[in-house]
């Protein structure tokens, strides 16, 4: 006995549906991070940009291995002296890094503007505000990627 396939339309056959798969993120926009210089996946520029946070420009990485969005205490220290109003309090979490542990402090949102050819985008992640990290600063992980439909894999 043969499984019967469902069809829509002509040769649409839904098992095999790539759309099906996919959710269909129209209002998401792709990250298309234009080199300057030489090759940026080699000397790690490639998702490094400046972007607007607080009528400021600011540092910012995007990184496709960390899981969770992060910045240093001593760079909010030195670029924004009034974080620790803003900061919400957590449990005190140990995160693993290739030099160390590192303990979080608590957690803070900040509004960011990123420059994009198609139109601006503004995004409100939430930060893990990192004690004895030493980021040159603000590192948006794939948690905030996957939520916004940033893609850094199609520069």
């Amino acid at each position: 006995m043969r499984k019967q396939r469902h069809t829509i339309g002509r040769r649409h056959v839904t098992r095999h549906c790539q759309q099906r798969l996919c959710k269909h993120t129209q209002d998401a926009q792709t990250f298309l991070v234009t080199p300057t210089t030489g090759i940026p996946y080699r000397n790690g520029t490639a998702t490094k940009m400046t972007v607007c946070i607080e009528n400021s420009q600011n540092p910012f990485i995007i990184d496709s291995g960390e899981h969770c969005s992060i910045v240093a205490r001593n760079f909010l220290d030195n670029h924004f002296p009034n974080w620790k109003n803003q900061l919400f309090s957590t449990k005190e979490k140990n995160f693993k890094s290739a030099s160390g542990k590192m303990t979080s402090i608590g957690t803070i949102i900040k509004e960011i503007i990123l420059p994009h050819w198609k139109g601006n985008i503004r995004l409100n992640p939430e930060f893990v505000v990192l004690s004895d990290a030493h980021i040159q600063g603000f590192l948006l992980g794939t948690n905030y990627q996957r939520m916004y439909g940033i893609d850094n894999y199609n520069s």
